[in-house]
């Protein structure tokens, strides 16, 4: 029994983590204007956020195509994979589960079980690194799936946000919510749990919303597994780590991670947050 592990690239998994953990990310598109790119392939995420404030339309996604999907499977079919554990953005904030479940329907030689995270970013991709684990120790596909309903229930982000204006050019704020937080200058604090994206918190300004963000945090320990996550903020990333340095466990090695595009074309840059599995 051999079971390969496949991913969408909205979940995060660093570059290096991957190829260490043999787990395959196929990238979604980033459309801006009428030019389609692949996620981390044909542009850089550094390249993305530093130009986004000045595109002329707003950014918008679209999953991969099923074919993708097929095409992906299959060849870890043909390279002798028995089943295939295929792990995805939050199903109800994006067509990539759908389009993944698609494409296993036309692959041959391999079983191919579709798992959604309910999560965005590292907190599907945290989740991502405890299956490609547990199938390099040899758990079965059953035990690997229990594991998972155990975490995925256990796994939070919060985050705070630099400025509204991103998410209200999406559309994903409305116009009141939009001129209430410019009068007020606040910064949202948000929360991503099974699959919901809520405010859970307004502060007034970035240097409080960080403490909130590690008071937040804090409250859920202990934790089995942190990263921090940014928007082109690598350096506010590093200090805001330093400051919760008690929350991550002394054997883990630290993950800092820049925001895919998908997510960042809502939240724009300058975001900063934490992504954990609580024990």
């Amino acid at each position: 029994m051999t079971i390969r592990i496949v991913t969408d690239s909205t979940c995060d998994v660093p570059p290096d983590v991957a190829e260490k953990m043999n787990i395959t990310i196929v990238p979604v598109y980033i459309n801006i204007g009428d030019r389609s790119y692949l996620d981390g392939v044909d542009l850089s995420r550094r390249d993305f956020f530093v130009n986004l404030p000045n595109y002329d339309t707003f950014p918008t996604t679209a999953a991969p195509a099923s074919g993708a999907f097929t095409s992906v499977y299959q060849q870890l079919a043909d390279e002798g994979a028995t089943e295939i554990l295929s792990l995805h953005i939050a199903a109800n904030l994006s067509n990539t589960y759908n389009a993944a479940r698609l494409g296993a329907e036309d692959v041959r030689g391999a079983r191919v079980t579709l798992w959604d995270t309910k999560q965005i970013t590292l907190g599907s991709g945290l989740q991502v690194m405890v299956a490609a684990e547990a199938a390099a120790v040899g758990c079965s596909m059953a035990e690997i799936l229990t594991l998972l309903q155990e975490k995925r229930a256990k796994t939070r982000i919060y985050a705070v946000l630099d400025t509204l204006e991103f998410l209200r050019r999406s559309g994903r704020v409305s116009w009141t919510q939009f001129g209430l937080g410019t009068l007020l200058r606040i910064k949202p604090v948000l929360e991503v749990y099974e699959g919901e994206v809520i405010m859970n918190d307004r502060v007034r300004t970035f240097k409080r919303a960080l403490l909130r963000l590690i008071e937040l945090t804090g409250a859920k320990q202990p934790l089995e597994r942190i990263a921090v996550l940014h928007a082109n903020n690598l350096s506010t990333a590093q200090r805001l780590q330093q400051q919760a340095a008690f929350l991550f466990p002394p054997e883990q090695e630290v993950i800092f991670m820049e925001i895919t595009p998908a997510i960042g074309s809502h939240i724009g840059p300058g975001a900063v947050g934490f992504a954990f599995i609580s024990e």
